[in-house]
């Protein structure tokens, strides 16, 4: 007779035991009032404030000279860790570790698949669709990068878009990627509040319960602010480049900060509405209205041109994919480039690291590991690949025939996508989609980071008051206008670069607590290698004799 012998379950089965300093303390209540982490955060950025409004040259001196020195230093620092993200969350996507839950074994999504996609491309990286959408393809069509390619020709086609898939590919969501998943899992599994320290506690123990974890937190905090405050700037600059264009309005920094004013009344109040109705709701509709405006631009566009580079374009991107993603300047030109295009873009993205990781853990619940590697490095990826090369392809294949766009580029940046439509039939019905989707998605990125920021600056909790929601409403707007002021674009690149600096330590540190705890997960429990001090001791047998 054969006993059966029935599988234990994961919560049946005992976890490794843990040193004291590394055990979970209880999740704390929803805090009655602000802690040291809200008024450090506050008195830092007030400081900031009160430095551009009474000093902005000195202020603008210091962050030129703060930013020359970061890249020609640690630029690679940039590259380094990007990449390491990629490597990360391909291997939590193809292991066993895939099938994890972010929340209970039980736990289903609570958005549908195309409301979660929805709010993860409008409320994260929606106006970097417009504001680099052309911009950077035709750039690097007329100045190829790293002088890879004679200029305006068709190698500088593909290499214009190989680079700017590298700017807003897997770069990019795979450091989203692993933040989101971190703060996931600690907050939807672990029960822990929706903070950055939290996560470390595999590696630093009781520390990040005290100044340390403390400190990054509000690093967290600063860098999502200025690195939010970047795309504030450059959706007013594109909301006023589409006024000026249709209505004749002047473009100048009055009308931006008029712009940035009004929208932060208008992102402050769908923040008080909550993720279920105001962001929800918001990037739905920008994802259907930039899906329509795809559409008609690869229809009346260049079809084939588009087609062809598409393809070329994957394929060089991926043949060289090492190569570039490990790319360093040689001359003082490179490095000046660099820091413009690629060390900002990297840096941006380590910014928005812990904004965006608290905002798709929070619309994320009930997912498993492996739906959301698919969902946030995966899918994002292809949709920005598609949106670059159209619209971007368009324009290079425009200026290929003389119609100028490169050249208006580079008098203004702000200019280079209303001069592709332009080209188009229906240009008056295109510019004012246009400035919609931006003001669309300008209300849905400012909304998701005021109820970061909110979150981050309130232990944790995921209902954080109406004060301190409106508070960082204002705070937001109120940095993005005195960053204009002091030195316009470049200021608020140069804020969000200096800002990421410390996150190219804490996302790395980020991904191998993440593995430590996935490892230690009760999921496997049952299913970890045994010891051999804990295998049942196997008594010596006599040996019979061999007859024959």
């Amino acid at each position: 007779m054969v006993q059966q012998i029935s599988r234990p379950s994961a919560e049946t089965m005992p976890s490794d035991p843990l040193p004291p300093e590394f055990t979970e303390p209880p999740a704390p209540a929803p805090p009655r009032r602000l802690g040291s982490v809200f008024w450090a955060s506050v008195g830092l950025i007030a400081a900031f404030v009160i430095w551009a409004a009474a000093s902005p040259q000195s202020l603008g001196d210091v962050m030129t000279a703060s930013m020359n020195w970061v890249a020609a230093s640690v630029g690679w620092s940039y590259l380094v860790v990007t990449l390491f993200c990629i490597g990360l969350m391909v291997y939590l996507g193809f292991s066993r570790f895939g099938d994890i839950r972010l929340g209970s074994s039980t736990d289903r999504p609570e958005h549908s698949t195309w409301a979660w996609l929805a709010m993860i491309l409008s409320a994260v990286m929606g106006i970097g669709l417009i504001s680099y959408g052309v911009a950077e393809p035709i750039s690097h069509f007329i100045a190829p990068p790293h002088a890879l390619a004679q200029p305006e020709t068709m190698d500088a086609a593909v290499r214009a878009m190989q680079f700017s898939f590298f700017d807003w590919g897997p770069h990019a969501w795979a450091v989203f990627g692993v933040f989101g998943l971190a703060i996931g899992y600690s907050t939807h599994r672990k029960k822990r509040p929706g903070l950055v320290s939290p996560m470390l506690r595999p590696i630093f123990g009781s520390l990040v319960d005290g100044w340390f974890g403390k400190a990054i937190d509000v690093f967290a905090i600063i860098a999502t602010l200025f690195g939010t405050t970047t795309s504030l700037g450059l959706g007013a600059s594109q909301i006023a480049e589409g006024l000026e264009r249709v209505f004749g309005l002047p473009s100048g920094l009055v009308t931006q900060i008029l712009i940035i004013a009004i929208v932060t009344v208008l992102f402050t109040l769908s923040a008080l509405s909550g993720v279920n109705k105001g962001i929800k709701y918001i990037s739905q509709i920008t994802m259907g209205l930039s899906i329509a405006l795809a559409i008609y631009v690869f229809v009346a566009g260049p079809t084939n041109f588009i087609s062809n580079l598409f393809f070329r374009s994957i394929g060089q991107y991926f043949n060289d994919f090492f190569q570039v993603s490990l790319i360093t300047p040689n001359t003082p030109d490179d490095l000046q480039w660099m820091q413009w295009w690629t060390y900002f873009m990297m840096a941006w993205w380590l910014s928005w690291g812990a904004f965006v990781g608290v905002f798709l853990a929070k619309i994320s619940k009930g997912r498993t590991v492996r739906q959301f590697v698919v969902g946030v490095l995966g899918v994002p990826s292809l949709v920005f690949f598609a949106w670059f090369t159209i619209f971007g392809g368009s324009a290079i294949q425009m200026d290929m025939n003389g119609a100028g766009i490169g050249a208006a580029t580079t008098e203004n940046i702000n200019s280079a996508f209303f001069a592709m439509l332009e080209n188009l039939p229906l240009v008056q019905l295109t510019a004012i989609a246009t400035v919609l989707l931006v003001a669309l998605f300008f209300i849905s990125g400012a909304d998701a980071n005021t109820f970061v920021l909110s979150m981050l600056s309130s232990k944790g909790t995921l209902d954080p008051t109406k004060p301190v929601l409106v508070m960082w409403g204002g705070l937001t707007g109120a940095c993005a206008v005195l960053l204009l002021v002091v030195g316009g674009l470049t200021a608020l690149q140069q804020a969000a670069m200096l800002s990421a600096l410390p996150f190219t330590l804490i996302v790395a540190l980020l991904g191998a607590s993440l593995i430590i705890e996935l490892r230690r997960d009760h999921e496997f429990t049952a299913f970890r290698h045994a010891r051999m001090k804990d295998l049942p001791v196997k008594r010596d047998l006599p040996v019979k004799g061999n007859d024959g």
